[in-house]
């Protein structure tokens, strides 16, 4: 039992080295050069009149090849990104301050097991990840003037260390860098317990959620299956694209920078609507250890087993040169050491990275049946997400997560478990009838929004105790509340009329938060309702929804941000998500608490603009700027009406200041798409902005106004429809 590990300090600086940080471009060999020539005659990319790019190939790996040149065309930057990430390789651009995070991705995804996955596998899809790297290479070696911040040259096993498109695909099991840092320094003792426990998302300025909808046939105005798709990620996060082959490839949607499978999207039978999920996938052991010969043991059932260990090497940017350090990490059975708590070291077990993980996502993106679906989703592999789905047979299902350990249910895995007793280990994995699941549900529509898979088709919905708490822990959003009232009402939707329900203003939060609110203001003091009167006034002939000239929802955005800000912090072990929270703080909350809110909410307002009435649409604004992160108030912008979906609007646009006295949105709606699968597929979409990366371009911002009001453009999935609108025909390098 140790509270510090004595000599890992002397092991993390053992070896300094400085080089030369790597500039030059990689240069390519003669053969390689002939071969991505070859490979570039066999695609042809055709860029509609809003810019997207529909890649045609006879062969899968043809059309991969191509996507992952458009990709680099439109966002090179982007895709380093995502793979310095994954990798564990930010410091090499980023310099100290990554030097943690990279150890921490190092220790749990080891590039050594994608580079033996990639060796063994098929020759079909070794072809698809050879195309994939040659693809990001040809670019570069057609665009010598692209300056890579560390990646001159990809390799094919890249593909496997990123394989489910999420925002973030890794699980750090809640454990702080700052801690893996002071464990690895041998500085554990300076700080204090800094964990909380997974599932409790506290109330961020950022929102990473999504919204997915099923509708069935019955419920369709057409009589077709129709699928909603509104993921809620950083801007710009994922390109939209189609894909045809001659080997029976022909998908449409959302691909993440760097990845070569459709992440959200559709092909010509099915559709699938990826949500975060909640579901606790990965587990954090205590383990006690023992230090013998100069050795660390850690116990297991009565007995002392040897710690294994792995060198891990970093490259750290500093000025114009590399500082290399080597590391030694650390691994029980249960997997990686991440950090250390009263004395005892803290192992992550979890699935978060493997080839399964991958095929499933290409798998998926060519199933033509349910069954063929099904199929893929049991690989049970991939640990990010829940999936809302439908196809042109009619049929609407959801699975709640995928990759789920079978556990013992009387244990409380939202907390670090005992490391020395069989009694914590998983017991194989669950298989996908076992899982949270819905089928064809007779209410005819299925809706996620991150929220508890309890309520996600009424009254058809699984029934709570059936599962145990670790497959579905989260409990209720407003978001969820909202879209489960919408659906339940809809009667006969038509493609237009799911696009409105998803793009519907109305903030369910304010169903809670304003009655007690109006109720402290009736019995408070005159002296204090004469200051509120208007105010309060405006809040009750408000109807709760957003619009861009509405003075109320900037004063009700105001009052709640208030609100959100003192909910108290959840305890350890505590499961609640935001309704039940919100609920309980609005229970004990004084009035007069809240009438203190709403003053200072009022003087908040009016001294940042010269007055509190400011309609939303004149603070709240779209702006794009060249460089993706300098706003201005003095260039154009468009009012925005949305809001934060945090105040439980479907839609969600997260804005704030930036330097600035307006508010500019930077995250939320991002690729979003509703499909009719019928005879022939039809759908609309709609991305945030446009489609270019180029200030210069007319499709940088082109379809931002469409965005904004929820004014989808028609997707051309079919070539003939593309050839009516190609902007731009050729192959990748010309």
């Amino acid at each position: 039992m140790i509270s510090r590990v004595p000599g890992i300090r002397y092991i993390l600086n053992a070896l300094l080295i400085f080089v030369p940080t790597l500039l030059s471009a990689q240069k390519f060999s003669a053969a390689e050069v002939q071969r991505f020539k070859q490979q570039a005659a066999a695609v042809t990319i055709i860029r509609d009149d809003y810019g997207v790019p529909h890649i045609y190939g006879k062969m899968d790996a043809s059309v991969v090849f191509g996507l992952m040149y458009t990709q680099c065309e439109d966002n090179f930057k982007g895709i380093e990104r995502n793979y310095l990430y994954q990798l564990g390789r930010q410091s090499e651009a980023d310099g100290e301050s990554k030097l943690f995070d990279d150890v921490q991705l190092q220790l749990i995804a080891d590039s050594a097991g994608a580079i033996a996955d990639y060796n063994k596998s098929p020759l079909y899809f070794k072809k698809l990840m050879d195309a994939f790297a040659d693809g990001l290479n040809y670019y570069l070696y057609k665009h010598p003037e692209v300056k890579p911040l560390v990646f001159t040259r990809f390799k094919p096993w890249y593909a496997l260390m990123f394989t489910d498109g999420s925002v973030a695909a890794t699980e750090t099991g809640d454990i702080a860098t700052r801690e893996t840092a002071a464990f690895y320094n041998g500085e554990t003792e300076k700080l204090g317990s800094v964990y909380q426990p997974r599932n409790i998302k506290m109330y961020n300025e950022r929102e990473n959620g999504s919204n997915g909808f099923a509708i069935a046939p019955e419920k369709s105005a057409s009589g077709h299956a129709m699928l909603y798709i509104n993921p809620h990620v950083p801007f710009y996060f994922r390109s939209e694209v189609g894909l045809k082959s001659d080997e029976g490839l022909q998908a449409y949607g959302a691909v993440t920078w760097g990845q070569f499978f459709i992440y959200q999207g559709f092909n010509s039978h099915c559709g699938w609507m990826h949500t975060s999920s909640y579901a606790d996938v990965g587990d954090v052991y205590l383990e006690k250890m023992t230090k013998k010969d100069g050795k660390w043991f850690y116990e297991y059932d009565g007995k002392l087993k040897p710690v294994v260990t792995r060198p891990l090497k970093l490259n750290i940017k500093q000025g114009d040169q590399t500082l290399t350090r080597n590391i030694t990490g650390y691994y029980t059975h249960h997997g990686p050491v991440l950090a250390a708590r009263d004395g005892k070291w803290l192992a992550l077990k979890h699935n978060n990275r493997s080839y399964n993980a991958l095929l499933e996502s290409w798998l998926i993106t060519k199933a033509n049946t349910f069954d063929q679906y099904k199929k893929a989703m049991g690989l049970l592999s991939n640990t990010s997400n829940n999936t809302v789905y439908a196809d042109g047979q009619g049929n609407i299902a959801f699975w709640y997560g995928n990759f789920m350990p079978r556990r013992d249910p009387n244990i409380n895995w939202a907390l670090p478990v005992d490391g020395s007793t069989p009694v914590t280990e998983w017991k194989g994995v669950h298989p996908l009838n076992e899982i949270v699941h819905i089928y064809n549900p007779a209410t005819g529509w299925i809706q996620n929004c991150n929220s508890t898979p309890y309520t996600a088709s009424g009254t058809a919905s699984p029934p709570i105790g059936k599962y145990p708490l670790y497959m579905a822990p989260d409990n209720e959003n407003y978001r969820g509340l909202l879209a489960a009232r919408l659906l339940k009402n809809a009667g006969k939707l038509s493609l237009d009329g799911l696009i409105a329900k998803g793009y519907d203003h109305y903030l369910s939060l304010f169903d809670d938060v304003l009655p007690p609110l109006f109720a402290a203001y009736k019995n408070a003091p005159d002296s204090l309702r004469a200051q509120l009167a208007e105010p309060i006034k405006m809040l009750q002939l408000w109807g709760k929804r957003s619009t861009a000239n509405s003075i109320a929802t900037t004063l009700a955005v105001e009052y709640a941000t208030a609100i959100m800000r003192v909910l108290p912090a959840p305890k350890a072990g505590e499961n609640t998500y935001q309704v039940k929270r919100v609920r309980q703080l609005l229970q004990t909350m004084p009035g007069n608490k809240m009438l203190e809110l709403l003053s200072e909410s009022v003087k908040s307002l009016q001294t940042r603009y010269g007055t509190w009435k400011m309609p939303w649409g004149d603070i709240n604004r779209y702006q794009r700027p060249a460089d993706g992160i300098t706003f201005d108030d003095d260039k154009p912008s468009l009012p925005v009406g949305t809001t934060s979906s945090n105040f439980g609007q479907l839609p969600s646009f997260v804005s704030r200041t930036m330097n600035t006295q307006k508010r500019y949105g930077f995250s939320g709606n991002s690729f979003l798409a509703a499909i009719e699968f019928g005879p022939k597929v039809k759908a609309k979409s709609i991305v945030t902005g446009g489609s270019s990366f180029n200030p210069g371009s007319r499709h940088f911002t082109d379809q931002a106004q469409g965005y904004l009001d929820g004014k989808f453009k028609e997707v051309l999935f079919y070539k003939e429809d593309v050839l009516k609108h190609a902007e731009k025909t050729y192959h990748p390098g010309q």
